[in-house]
């Protein structure tokens, strides 16, 4: 049998039975309060149906400041707790773990979406982000933990924390964007204080089994590739977690430090010393043939992104055929509402180069 359709057993919670994991993607489909709508219910339950092992939601913001898009999942407010409790009971009746993934855009949050300067580790011109004082940290650490109860009250398996993709936590860890002269900044250690206190705080107020996951970035967004590399070795030894899942963004790209100069970056993550926390990537793995090569790296399960978009059921196509044929891209309007996306996810995805055919363009040649 293929690693893949194998259970996956974590040291706290419900064991995955397939290691296959539905990203946590941006798709514009909840109500602006953050309020989940019947849209995004719709879209994740169908993937969970489709075979997914864990089915994560879309990164949901733990203060309303923090919103990073359109239509995004909230979870900083007890209002949320209702929808949250339906799409969390949904997702496990299928047999799917349900996870919700935390997030706060910092840097990265629209001023007009969010009616203020945003906020992040350090004073940014670029986007005109104003620095945290030291008791707005504490406010959001605070906030992180306090959506974390959120999502165990409404009956989800676990939580991850966004600390990638140069959103708040990661702006945090990077010595380009944080430039901070309290306990949060300066050495690697205090960097990455306010993720380790979060996570204290989630395991201190969370139930015992209640899983937790970290996602990091392993370059760009003024991450440092060995520094990355360092913190994903401590915490795949840190028994306070369950999960490290790294955004790869294409697992076969080779490292663009020329300290790792010849070496992807799924090698480099792969080959760390790991103990009992699971290692999970992500990046351009969209076919069944792909996801059988990185599964023989020594990674614990993987992470689809695109590949769950298009085809809900991927792993459930897998597990009838292990060498079946993806849908090319790209697709039409009409294909991606039958897979479970609103029009407004459509619209969304519509951005993306390639990835909905243009009905206009292609009538005009």
């Amino acid at each position: 049998m293929s690693k893949l359709l194998t259970p996956l057993e974590f040291q706290r919670g419900r064991p995955m039975k397939n290691r296959f994991m539905l990203a946590p993607l941006t798709n514009w489909q909840s109500h602006e309060d953050g309020i989940l709508s019947d849209e995004e219910f719709h879209w994740l339950t169908k993937r969970a149906e489709g075979g997914f092992g864990l089915t994560m939601t879309c990164a949901a913001h733990v203060q309303e400041m923090g919103k990073g898009f359109p239509g995004q999942l909230g979870a900083f407010g007890d209002q949320h707790i209702e929808g949250l409790s339906r799409l969390a009971e949904a997702i496990k009746a299928k047999g799917s773990i349900a996870n919700a993934q935390l997030h706060h855009a910092g840097m990265r949050s629209p001023e007009e979406i969010i009616g203020q300067a945003p906020v992040s580790a350090s004073d940014d011109k670029e986007t005109g982000a104003r620095a945290l004082s030291t008791d707005e940290v504490h406010q959001l650490r605070d906030d992180f933990i306090a959506a974390a109860v959120r999502c165990d009250q409404a009956g989800f398996d676990g939580v991850e924390l966004h600390g990638a993709h140069g959103y708040i936590l990661c702006q945090f860890f990077s010595e380009e964007t944080n430039r901070r002269e309290d306990e949060y900044g300066g050495s690697l250690q205090n960097r990455y204080r306010i993720l380790e206190e979060i996570i204290d705080g989630v395991r201190h107020n969370c139930r015992q089994d209640f899983q937790l996951g970290v996602r990091l970035s392993p370059e760009r967004f003024g991450i440092d590739t060995g520094e990355a590399m360092e913190m994903a070795a401590r915490y795949l030894n840190d028994d306070r977690l369950d999960f490290l899942d790294m955004s790869l963004w294409d697992v076969y790209k080779e490292a663009e430090d020329e300290k790792f100069a010849g070496s992807s970056l799924l090698d480099l993550f792969a080959g760390l010393e790991k103990g009992q926390v699971k290692l999970g990537v992500a990046g351009k793995i969209g076919t069944p043939q792909v996801a059988d090569q990185v599964m023989t790296s020594g990674i614990d399960w993987i992470m689809l992104g695109r590949a769950g978009i298009l085809q809900h059921d991927f792993p459930n196509r897998y597990a009838a055929d292990a060498e079946f044929t993806p849908v090319a891209l790209p697709v039409t309007r009409d294909y991606l509402a039958d897979e479970g996306l609103s029009g407004k996810f459509i619209d969304y995805m519509s951005s993306w180069p390639g990835f909905v055919e243009d009905p206009a363009k292609d009538a005009t040649g």
